[in-house]
């Protein structure tokens, strides 16, 4: 048997980083109080249960470092934010930053955003669903590890709300008219804008790389779709 044949196509390569003191200290006394052990938990999320109170849910995955996710819950005290990513500093330093912030309104998930998806989140949860700057997989023979695919866009929407946006953003053109090209053939989603690609919203963050790389000319496309 060819057990090749049945696994599947991660979309990133696990990278486990050195970890700061503080990540470390944040792992060890932090995630008690922000993070969500999928262990313990016998069926899918209770959002109400989970934030104590009824809001409008964004989830978010593969934060990165956690600066843009965490001034987006800072800047929304209305709303409740989860994020979720699979390297542990990125998830350290968003549990140090909660804390630094004081949010009551951001929970964590260190685990494989996409099984999470599949086994934790109840469906038509969630109010907005962002995925920024995934990695691009650039090289062709590499196109099929993208995450962006119709499995996965229709997967986001059966987990959004009527009306509920998706949100995606990236810093390659290639990879972002691969983006628009499975958003347009979705039956399931309508573009907020007259074309596939839209200004960035004010509660989109501008993140240190990104300032970064447009400073040095590269561009930016955001992408926002309404489930129908």
């Amino acid at each position: 048997m060819n057990n090749n044949a049945n696994r599947t196509i991660r979309s990133f390569v696990l990278r486990q980083g050195r970890l700061t003191k503080a990540q470390q200290y944040a792992l060890k006394y932090l995630w008690p109080l922000y993070g969500i052990d999928l262990d313990k938990i016998k069926d899918e999320i209770d959002f109400q249960l989970l934030f104590n109170r009824n809001a409008p849910i964004t989830l978010e995955i593969g934060f990165g470092n956690g600066d843009s996710l965490a001034e987006m819950a800072k800047a929304a005290p209305e709303r409740d934010f989860l994020g979720i990513e699979v390297h542990r500093p990125g998830v350290g330093r968003l549990l140090y930053l909660i804390q630094k912030y004081e949010l009551n309104n951001l929970r964590v998930i260190h685990n494989d955003a996409v099984e999470v998806l599949k086994q934790s989140i109840p469906q038509h949860s969630i109010d907005r669903f962002q995925l920024f700057f995934p990695d691009p997989w650039h090289k062709k023979k590499h196109n099929k590890r993208r995450i962006v695919q119709p499995e996965f866009v229709q997967q986001v929407h059966s987990l959004l709300k009527t009306d509920g946006i998706f949100h995606l953003a990236t810093d390659w053109k290639d990879y972002a008219q691969h983006m628009s090209t499975v958003m347009e053939a979705s039956e399931n989603f309508n573009s907020i804008s007259d074309s596939p690609f839209s200004p960035r919203p004010n509660e989109r963050p501008l993140t240190k790389f990104e300032n970064r790389g447009l400073k040095l000319g590269h561009g930016v496309w955001d992408l926002l779709y309404k489930a129908i």
